[in-house]
């Protein structure tokens, strides 16, 4: 359970910050970049929710709980993995949750036609949303790929970012009418 008190600590005030295992680490190491990125991730997906309709029950239930998701990987990311942990011991992000991504993929991505050319972020103010919570997505990701090249990583933390830029991606259309007003690409449009 989580308890504040205060919201200022002055405990990172010359430039390091504080791991769920207790050590202390600069505020610039890849694992608090991994974990930042994963929160600003969420603070995207509040700006996507702001977006879509108040009346879409499902979206919303659904993106409320990946918000909730995303505290999970942020706190799997701020406790080091060891070799000897216990299961169960510590918070970690499980198989079952990108497997609920997947699910709401295909089914919001199985009304839309196929894609025949790439989509240009934007279309509706939700569909542009969803773009940017996208790429937001896909640099955590690259940011826990990074850790992991020297850190332990718990995996399903990768695959879950993953599937969630997909379903992000998939949620833009969505909101672009399920796909009928993407802005698509043009190759080579302004090169006349």
């Amino acid at each position: 359970m989580v308890f504040l008190s205060r919201i200022y600590t002055k405990t990172g005030d010359q430039g390091d910050t504080g791991l769920g295992d207790g050590r202390r680490v600069p505020k610039d190491h890849p694992r608090v970049t991994a974990y930042g990125s994963v929160d600003e991730l969420n603070a995207a997906l509040g700006l996507v929710l702001a977006a879509i309709s108040q009346r879409d029950d499902e979206r919303r239930s659904l993106l409320q709980s990946i918000q909730n998701d995303l505290f999970d990987v942020g706190a799997d990311l701020c406790v080091p993995q060891t070799a000897d942990e216990p299961p169960g011991k510590v918070l970690r992000v499980n198989s079952a949750q990108a497997e609920r991504l997947e699910q709401a993929i295909d089914k919001f991505n199985a009304p839309m036609q196929p894609l025949k050319s790439f989509i240009l972020p934007g279309g509706s103010t939700g569909a542009a949303w969803c773009h940017f919570a996208r790429t937001v997505c896909r640099r955590a990701e690259r940011d826990v790929v990074n850790l992991a090249r020297t850190e332990t990583v718990n995996p399903r933390v990768i695959i879950y970012l993953n599937r969630l830029s997909d379903l992000l991606f998939v949620l833009a259309r969505v909101e672009n009418d399920n796909g009928k007003n993407d802005v698509l690409w043009a190759p080579g449009k302004t090169q006349q």
